[in-house]
């Protein structure tokens, strides 16, 4: 797969995660048959986090990753409460709840 390709395509996902949900590295890579780790370090050089909401991405149990680039943890902690998101101990609460997965 293009490396310009794998970049567009994880940036098109995050674009469309809704406000009050949450996806995983994993359920990106599964969808675009990348690793998570690659859609780790894609968002991690995100332009624009206000158009790329990078913040709603998770690990597939709920935590939050340390090294979010725009404020780190407690910043997407923040971010992820002002939309509604449970979070307690670093973790979304119920991510049956606030999953959302790409039909992409």
């Amino acid at each position: 797969m293009n490396k310009n390709y794998c970049i567009d395509s994880v940036m098109e996902i995050i674009k469309n995660i809704p406000s009050g949900k949450v996806t995983t590295y994993g359920a990106i890579g599964k969808t675009l048959k990348i690793s998570p780790r690659l859609v780790g370090r894609i968002l991690h050089q995100n332009p624009d986090p206000s158009i790329y909401s990078c913040h709603r991405v998770v690990r597939s149990d709920g935590t939050i990753a340390v090294g979010y680039a725009f404020g780190g943890k407690d910043g997407q902690i923040k971010k992820l409460i002002s939309e509604g998101i449970e979070i307690k101990n670093g973790r979304v609460c119920n991510m049956k709840i606030f999953i959302w997965l790409s039909d992409y």
